[in-house]
């Protein structure tokens, strides 16, 4: 499941915005850029193939977003976090590194994490909502703008659902459907009719049909439950996939469709879609290759991606772009630097390229501008 900017999920393959059930374990498996120990293998090589996450298949759920940090839950109920620890969002009450994933307190009840730019947001079992890192711009939601390097609850309520966290910026949806924002609001991208950043949650309109959201830089994505597509914010490259590049304050529709069923947004202003028919859709930037379109243009509304309908899952980074499909096999395509696609090189494509031959992979997590990849597999 794709967390792209933040996001979070419930099941594999259901959509962006849920983690696995805790019934499936999984091996991890991380590569690409590992200048800050990101990978979790306990050193700061860059690999170009998968690496696996320690020896034990206990992992349900993997979140690698924005920068240099990662996070990840295990079938117990614990929170790990490794990688750069500037800002504190590693939650772990300091601001050091670590190269391999250390436990962040000792609570075995965390459900969906997303990691932001320098911040993190995280949801437990029991409905409550919880934030640390950087606070700029108020994107913790904490009503103030102080820095914590430690987890501290946003509110009193237990109905919070999911989360997906932006560059300091923040939406999440509760359980009654409504879809909530805060934080930096610079191109609106908080979806509430303006260009004013708050440090608590605000309501976006007055709907209960949200089932999903993925935060980009300045934008957001978000789907609803009777399978429309909605996007608004900074409309940069036509990322918004309404056909212009005009910003928006408040959700615009993505054509009429009612068949979305999964969704991602790329750091590097990319955007993508699964149809209930299985089909992989993109739009905005690909100037690096990462709509996969066997092409570097941009494009402000969806385009098919080949015509194959067997795609399960997708995840956007930064100008590099991650899939599953119902079959169990890994692709990638666009930017590789540093190996980011798992390919066993640097070199760069435009169109899906298989990763290794295994059937058993589950959901991928980029990073945003740590040009680092992982995935879970059985």
């Amino acid at each position: 499941m794709s967390y792209r900017y933040g996001a979070s999920f419930v099941d594999p393959g259901l959509n962006t915005l849920t983690a696995p059930t805790p019934s499936y374990t999984y091996n991890l498996y991380g590569w690409g850029n590992n200048s800050s120990g990101q990978l979790g293998i306990g050193n700061t090589t860059n690999y170009s193939s998968p690496k696996q996450v320690g020896s034990l298949a206990n992992w349900t759920s993997a979140f690698s977003l924005f920068n240099d940090a990662q996070a990840a839950i295990k079938t117990d109920g614990t929170l790990w976090t490794w990688g750069a620890g500037g800002s504190g969002k590693l939650g772990l009450n300091n601001l050091t590194s670590y190269s391999s994933p250390k436990q962040v307190g000792a609570l075995t009840n965390w459900s969906k994490i997303s990691v932001g730019y320098f911040q993190v947001l995280a949801v437990k079992t029991d409905g409550t909502l919880w934030a640390w890192g950087q606070n700029n711009r108020g994107a913790l939601g904490l009503g103030n703008t102080t820095n914590y390097s430690s987890p501290k609850q946003v509110g009193a309520l237990t109905n919070w659902l999911s989360v997906s966290s932006g560059i300091y910026s923040t939406s999440a949806i509760k359980t009654d459907g409504t879809l909530w924002t805060w934080g930096y609001n610079n191109y609106g991208q908080l979806g509430i009719g303006n260009t004013t950043s708050y440090s608590s949650p605000k309501q976006v309109g007055a709907l209960t049909n949200w089932l999903s959201v993925s935060s980009g830089g300045y934008f957001n994505l978000a789907n609803k439950t009777d399978g429309t597509l909605w996007s608004w914010g900074q409309n940069y490259q036509g990322v918004l996939g309404v056909g212009n590049t005009s910003n928006y304050s408040s959700p615009k529709q993505i054509g009429a469709l009612t068949t979305w069923s999964k969704i991602s947004v790329g750091s590097g202003y990319s955007n993508f879609g699964i149809k209930t028919d299985g089909t992989l859709w993109s739009w905005g930037a690909g100037n690096n290759g990462q709509l996969g379109l066997s092409n570097t243009t941009s494009y402000s509304s969806p385009k098919q991606i080949g015509n194959l309908s067997t795609w399960l899952q997708i995840t956007g980074g930064f100008y590099w772009t991650t899939a599953i499909q119902t079959n169990g096999t890994l692709w990638s395509w666009g930017w590789n630097n540093v190996g980011q696609l798992g390919l066993n090189n640097l070199t760069s494509y435009s169109s899906p390229k298989q990763v290794g031959s295994l059937t058993t992979w589950t959901s991928t997590f980029n990073t945003g501008y740590s040009y680092t990849t992982f995935a879970l597999a059985y």
